[in-house]
């Protein structure tokens, strides 16, 4: 059985029976999806859920992120990861109130022109807040279509790809008006029929034309990215406490957790002993545990150095990337997600609580 043809209307069907419903980023509103579809990048919709309604809380449109101080923005993201997405955001904002008005563009095109909104990205804000005729291709459809169509290959691969998003092209419907259930279909079925470890094939209604299902070649399509080893990085986080209050740094603007405030670092904890022996009167305690943070690109073992200080010295002066905040504010300043757990631990000591 040839599936393409069938593929749309299928899709559709299915969606309206069993598909995702009233999710609050399901409306019209470009400016709703487009956040929903930045926070939805490499991140489950269950944890999106609430960090989705607190953004909204604090900036309930355009404008209002727009005019917002960066640090406000990256507060409001602080735990969900990836902050360059937050940065990117933030940016895109004041672009489409300097080049655009102020009215998020109704074109794919012009949305790719703002910062981290991608071809797919901007397909999904098209054709859920306009109703445009574009596709999707994020990681779940890529899945879907490889195992529909059998296609080989690694899907990061260019060439793979660009098949990839030519098939995905001729598989549109050809109403505008079954767009959002079209693409909230291509999604759902992604997300929960065709898994990436257990498809749920008997539930798909592509079944008796998937050439994966057919083959039984669910388990090696997509063709899975070749391995290589992670890098393992090693940092020591000092923890400086003076007067109920912790030393925090601003990151650099890019890079990982760019903007943020987060803990200083230091290469050992020796190059901590030289800190404290420059800026203040202090006893280095016993390092905590290791506490292991994985990113995408590499996993990194922070030894976290926390030193209570009785005198800072005279001559100690925190340049502009450090400031002395309350620890309660501190875990409110948006901090990385490692950070604010050492945090915790220390406004749990401070307590005088067991640590853990």
């Amino acid at each position: 059985m040839t599936l393409a043809p069938l593929f749309a209307a299928r899709l559709i069907a299915w969606q309206e029976t069993h598909g995702r419903h009233g999710l609050p980023w399901q409306v019209s509103d470009a400016y709703r999806v487009w956040l929903s579809e930045i926070m939805l990048q490499q991140t489950q919709v269950s944890t999106v859920l609430g960090y989705y309604e607190r953004f909204l809380a604090r900036f309930p449109d355009l404008a209002t992120l727009a005019a917002a101080p960066a640090d406000d923005v990256l507060a409001h993201w602080s735990g969900l990861g990836y902050y360059s997405r937050a940065r990117n955001l933030h940016k895109a904002a004041q672009r489409v109130v300097s080049d655009f008005g102020g009215v998020f563009p109704d074109q794919r095109v012009a949305m790719e022109s703002l910062p981290g909104i991608g071809r797919s990205t901007a397909a999904a804000i098209a054709a859920f807040a306009f109703g445009r005729r574009e596709t999707i291709l994020d990681g779940n459809v890529k899945r879907v279509l490889t195992r529909c169509f059998g296609i080989d290959g690694y899907p990061g691969d260019k060439a793979v790809e660009a098949r990839l998003w030519t098939l995905a092209e001729s598989l549109l419907p050809a109403d505008n008006t079954q767009m959002v259930a079209y693409t909230q279909g291509l999604m759902d079925l992604g997300a929960t029929v065709c898994g990436r470890s257990k498809p749920a094939c008997a539930r798909c209604p592509m079944q008796d034309g998937c050439i994966a299902a057919r083959d039984g070649r669910t388990a090696e399509l997509p063709v899975r990215k070749p391995k290589k080893e992670v890098p393992q990085r090693e940092t020591v986080m000092l923890i400086a406490l003076h007067q109920g209050r912790v030393l925090l740094e601003r990151r650099p603007p890019v890079g990982i957790w760019g903007g943020l405030l987060s803990l200083p670092q230091f290469d050992s904890t020796l190059a901590v002993a030289d800190w404290l022996a420059a800026n203040g009167d202090g006893e280095l305690l016993p390092v905590w545990p290791d506490l292991l943070h994985v990113f995408t690109h590499f996993r990194l073992t922070i030894t976290p150095q926390c030193v209570p200080l009785q005198r800072l010295t005279a001559t100690h002066c925190a340049d502009d990337s450090r400031i002395w905040l309350p620890l309660a504010e501190a875990l409110d300043a948006g901090v990385p997600a490692p950070v604010r757990k050492l945090l915790l631990q220390a406004l749990q000591g401070s307590a005088g609580l067991p640590l853990d």
